[in-house]
């Protein structure tokens, strides 16, 4: 058996891996471009959880080599710290805590403390949530809740406005997450994320792109009403199908203005079957509150003008293969594979399931929103239609 020969791969190649994994090519193809295996190319990046690390710069207001060989030589002549900070032009503290830090005037040497404040400058740091243990519970248990860390983020700085103690950024959330090493949160919390993946991955790493039939007598979403694209009053949703395995799928809902999610449980992916579903749940909402309705070109939709006629809702079709023409429908069947993920069969899954996932969504906070819940946007909606 032919073994491969371990690579060493110098910083040049690993600047390339890291450009490349942000282009969102896989393990595999970055594997070829180096002649390795995807396993040594992922150790590259496991080691910070596919986050790259930042490039490491020297501070300006670092002392540097030759500053320290000039206080060497400054004490080896018997001047004074004070005189050695003004020729430096340097305070007399600078000068002062680097003497010290490096054993006093006898033990200093230059090439020595340059070496130490190198191991320093690697020396890891510890981060925010490991100093502060109640605020890493905080974000263990909204985590644990699903809410996601910019939600989490933005609560906190909404609940702790006086207190910047109790409050983190996303990214050290995902940071956190994903180097273990930083020891504040567990990896089991990792499942909690929307994607379960123990490393980051670039947001260009898929594109999803589908092939959808053609329907008739469809009025393009080019020709909505100004007031549906800016998003300006409630009334307006965006649909689409979840589908699963065996040809199992759940029909989603979305409200574009207070992002409220409706989830309709779909026997079958037959347009009949999917017009039914549909109209049985717009008549459980208000007129004033189910105006049009945006969808893919799905086949599903064939019979779309039945709907029209008997819930006299508009219905408006995206272009061909542009999902994101419905980009809070998008965003929101990402979201629910984290609770259906792909392959799993929808047929057997209740309806009160799928009012309970909803509801979960629903009473998030979201940051479009100011970090109010969908749930209470639209209650002020449903609240001032009586």
């Amino acid at each position: 058996m032919k073994y491969r020969t371990r690579r060493y791969f110098s910083e040049a190649d690993k600047v390339l891996m890291w450009d490349r994994w942000q282009k969102g090519d896989s393990l595999h193809a970055i594997a070829r471009l180096f002649d390795s295996s995807h396993s040594a190319i992922a150790g590259v990046f496991s080691r910070t959880g596919g986050i790259r690390p930042p490039e490491r710069r020297r501070s300006r207001r670092a002392l540097t080599l030759s500053e320290r060989e000039e206080i060497s030589r400054g004490i080896a002549t018997g001047q004074s710290l004070r005189c050695i900070a003004a020729s430096l032009g340097r305070a007399p503290s600078t000068v002062s805590r680097e003497v010290n830090r490096n054993g006093g005037r006898q033990p200093y040497r230059a090439n020595k403390a340059e070496q130490a404040a190198r191991e320093r400058a690697h020396r890891r740091k510890t981060c925010k949530l490991a100093e502060n243990p109640a605020l890493a519970r905080i974000v263990a248990e909204k985590l644990q809740l699903e809410w996601s860390p910019d939600q989490i983020a933005g609560w906190l700085k909404s609940t702790y406005a006086g207190d910047e103690s109790y409050q983190v950024s996303h990214e050290t959330i995902y940071k956190t997450l994903f180097i273990q090493a930083r020891g504040a949160l567990k990896k089991e919390l990792l499942q909690h994320l929307r994607k379960t993946r123990a490393m980051r991955r670039s947001r260009h790493h898929t594109q999803k792109t589908k092939d959808h039939g053609r329907i008739t007598n469809t009025v393009s979403i080019r020709e909505r009403p100004a007031e549906v694209e800016d998003r300006a009053v409630p009334g307006h949703w965006e649909g689409d199908l979840l589908c699963g395995s065996n040809n199992s799928q759940i029909a989603t809902l979305v409200e574009r203005h207070t992002r409220l999610v409706m989830l309709v449980r779909v026997p079958s992916k037959d347009t009949k079957t999917v017009i039914d579903a549909l109209i049985k749940q717009a008549q459980k909402l208000p007129r004033e509150l189910y105006k049009s309705l945006t969808w893919d070109r799905g086949k599903e939709m064939a019979d779309h003008e039945r709907f029209s006629l008997d819930t006299d809702i508009k219905v408006y079709f995206c272009d061909p293969q542009s999902p994101w023409q419905r980009g809070s429908n998008e965003n929101t069947n990402g979201l629910l594979r984290q609770y259906f993920p792909k392959g799993m069969d929808l047929s057997n899954i209740h309806q009160n399931r799928l009012n309970a996932v909803a509801r979960r969504l629903n009473e998030r906070p979201r940051k479009t929103l100011e970090y109010r819940t969908p749930a209470e946007c639209f209650a002020q909606c449903v609240a001032s239609t009586n």
